[in-house]
Formats: structure tokens, sequence, C-alpha cells
């Protein structure tokens, strides 16, 4: 990040839609940006990027933002007054709260729990998942919705884990055991720092590689935060991985993705339970999904409910089992 005092540039770039200004932005810090800012586009579904790169970086950076597709319009380099990113970043972050139960915050803004509330620390860093993302804020609604029967005692599976948060966040809201991968290992590594963190590093296990590792585990709770073109060829692999009477819980999706999605996941015995919904600042609604074996139409292999109750009661007296 640009120091305080250092002559910053900046870009502006307007994407035709979410996944677009997500590429875009990708490129952009791969190449060297400092910062960016999100803004909405009145009047359009588009989403516009101010991203800011010291002057030596400008050109790479400028030639990343050009190069992908879905971006309608490119201006820039402009100078502006320099920017301290050491102080900036902490701007309109705040400690978000979930539930009654649960809140999570950065390290450098302070809460006040209540009466049976918990927390996760989570600072934002080189790993997607801080809470503040509608598509993570979506995922820990569903999470804190999930009946207490269900998330109390729970073994959870956090596919694409990024900073780990909805693991650590479910093992806050009741669960015994979390899993978690990413293809990232930068990802992986952070997600082991936030469970040390946070004193959750006993029940958390992590790793980097694809969900193959797991073989046939099946986990009470599967929870995906994923873009659809990343997540439906998952579908299959996700499905075998929700025990009987578990849920899949899936968000990264945009509201209109919704019918190919319940599709997907209906042709491996998955049904719609619940949802949710968030608009981001530019007006693009998120969605998030719960999904869940109908009764009759459970895949073979999973366990009964008194089977699985248990196999958990014999993993937390062994200590359970590790990828």
């Amino acid at each position: 990040m640009a120091n305080q005092g250092e002559p910053s540039l900046r870009f502006v770039v307007e994407a035709d839609d979410a996944d677009a200004a997500e590429v875009a932005a990708a490129e952009a810090f791969a190449a060297g940006a400092a910062g960016l800012e999100e803004r909405g586009t009145e009047g359009s579904a588009g989403i516009s990027l101010v991203i800011y790169a010291a002057p030596e970086r400008a050109g790479a950076v400028g030639a990343a933002i050009a190069s992908g597709t879905g971006i309608r319009c490119v201006s820039g380099p402009e100078p502006v007054e320099a920017v301290d990113w050491g102080s900036r970043w902490r701007e309109g972050l705040g400690p978000l709260v979930i539930s009654t139960e649960l809140v999570v915050r950065p390290s450098f803004a302070a809460s006040r729990l209540g009466p049976g509330q918990s927390e996760v620390v989570i600072d934002p860093g080189q790993a997607f998942g801080t809470g503040e993302h509608e598509s993570t804020r979506l995922a820990l609604d569903l999470l804190a919705r999930l009946p207490a029967s269900l998330r109390h005692g729970a073994s959870v599976l956090d596919v694409g884990t990024g900073s780990g948060v909805l693991a650590l966040a479910a093992l806050r809201l009741g669960a015994v055991r979390a899993v978690a991968f990413d293809l990232d290992a930068k990802a992986v590594a952070v997600a082991k720092e936030n469970a040390e963190r946070n004193g959750l590093a006993g029940a958390f296990v992590v790793f980097a590689g694809p969900v193959d590792a797991l073989a046939t585990r099946v986990f009470d709770v599967v929870v995906a935060n994923l873009l659809k073109r990343e997540l439906l060829p998952l579908a299959r692999d996700l499905a075998t991985r929700v025990s009987r009477g578990g849920a899949l819980l899936v968000s990264g999706l945009l509201a209109g993705e919704a019918e190919q999605v319940r599709d997907a996941f209906a042709s491996h015995g998955l049904g719609e339970v619940a949802r949710a919904e968030r608009d981001d600042s530019s007006g693009e609604r998120w969605l998030g999904l719960r999904f869940g074996f109908a009764e009759g139409g459970m895949r073979r292999g999973c366990q009964t409910a008194s089977a699985r109750a248990t196999a958990s009661t014999t993993g937390a007296a062994t200590g359970g089992r590790r990828p």
C-alpha cells in the first residue's frame, strides 16, 4: 500500500456487473494497485471502481484493468492528493451484529457484547471475508438462522474459506468441529492465523487443496461463499458432503441466478429451504440460499440422525477425524 505523503494516481473503472468488477479489481491488485473504492452507478446496474496506484505502477495497473472483459469505461490515470492508506482502509469498518449470539468485528473496532453474545475478530487483509461484503454477510446470516438443534454440536465444512470467517463464526454459534479449505495457500495461512487469534485453533482444520481431498466425509453444515461460475461445477461434490438432515448454505450469488442454482442442486436431491437477500451500494441484489434433502429423498449413504448423533459423541471423545 502507498505510504502517507506518497503521490498517488487513480483510475475510474465502470464494470458491467459484479463479476466484471471483481475480475478488474483482482487484476489491478495483482499489477500493484494500492487501494480501491467501490461506488454505485446511478441509474445503472453497473459498478464503478476507483483504483489507486503509485506512479511507478500506474502503467501496469492501467494495462491490467483494460485487459478485462465487461469493462465499459476506463479513465485515468488522474493525479490525486496523497492518501494515507494505513488509516484510510479502516474508514467505515466497524462491528457487524449478525445476531443476538454473534458479532464480527475488526481488531481496531471495540464492541460491547450482549448477554450470550460472542465475537469473531477478523481484520481486512490478503484473504477475502470480513463480513463487510454482501455475500459474506448473507452466509453469516444463514448460519445464524439455522435451528439451534443443527448448529449446536455440528460438524461444518467451509468451501473456499478465504479468511476463515464463516468456519469460525459457525464454531462460535455452537459447532464443535470445522474443516475448511481453499486453493489459495495464502488464504489458508491467513485462516490459520485468524483461528489462533480467536482461540479456536483446536476445533479448526484448514488445508490447501480441492474438495476431493475430503474423500467421502460428510458434514452437518456445508457453507460455500462462491460466485456462480465457481459453485455450479462443485454442485455434486457439495451435495455428497451434506449429511442426512444437514444443510447446505450457498452465497456469492446474484438474485437473477437463483433458478439456475436451484436446478443444479435439485438434480442431486437438494431443495431450497430458506433464502436471504441484500442490496449492495450499487443496487445489485445478492442472494444466499439454504438447501436440504427432502424427506424421502435423502441421498444414499447418509447416516440417520441417531447414527450421526452417536458418531458425533464418539468423535468428540476421540478428538474427531481430520482430512
